[in-house]
């Protein structure tokens, strides 16, 4: 059994006329809402075998406070640099990437590649995931390379929700 936890990133400013959309920060209901969704995973006694996230300022933001707020260890976050706006296809594979001693994952990326994944694999419409949101599903694979198959939505959790 794999458990496969996708994350959008929290809330981020738009930034300064000429700077690049990689270098947002997030915006103070950001920095809020993305240590709150890390105490979630705290209060129901769940951390992630494995984090990895996008290496876009706003998705580190967000993977930081997270883990934070739920007790990962900020070091072992793994930083991938094509999670950066990257396709449902990009996620998969490197989903696929993860070696089979991890049972449960967290991935931390960004619209719209990160909602896609989570209706393709989930094989069901979950809407546009808002930012700081958690979609938690649960295959019966012990292989990630078989990651494409169909998940089981367990939960879906977001701020204001």
């Amino acid at each position: 059994m794999k458990t496969l936890i996708l994350i959008r990133h929290a809330k981020s400013d738009w930034g300064t006329i000429g700077a690049r959309d990689y270098d947002r920060t997030l915006n103070p209901r950001g920095l809020r809402d993305a240590a709150d969704m890390g105490q979630r995973f705290k209060d129901k006694d769940f951390i992630p075998d494995l984090f990895i996230s996008s290496t876009a300022k706003r998705a580190e933001q967000s993977s930081q406070l997270m883990t934070q707020a739920m007790g990962y260890e900020l070091d072992k976050i793994q930083w991938f640099e094509h999670l950066y706006l990257a396709s449902p296809s990009t996620i998969l594979s490197v989903i696929q990437s993860i070696p089979n001693a991890v049972s449960s994952l967290a991935l931390l990326a960004h619209n719209p590649g990160i909602t896609e994944l989570a209706e393709l694999l989930a094989a069901q419409p979950i809407g546009d995931m808002p930012t700081s949101a958690v979609v938690t599903l649960a295959a019966d694979i012990k292989d990630w390379q078989d990651a494409s198959t169909t998940w089981q939505l367990q939960d879906f959790d977001y701020p204001k929700r």
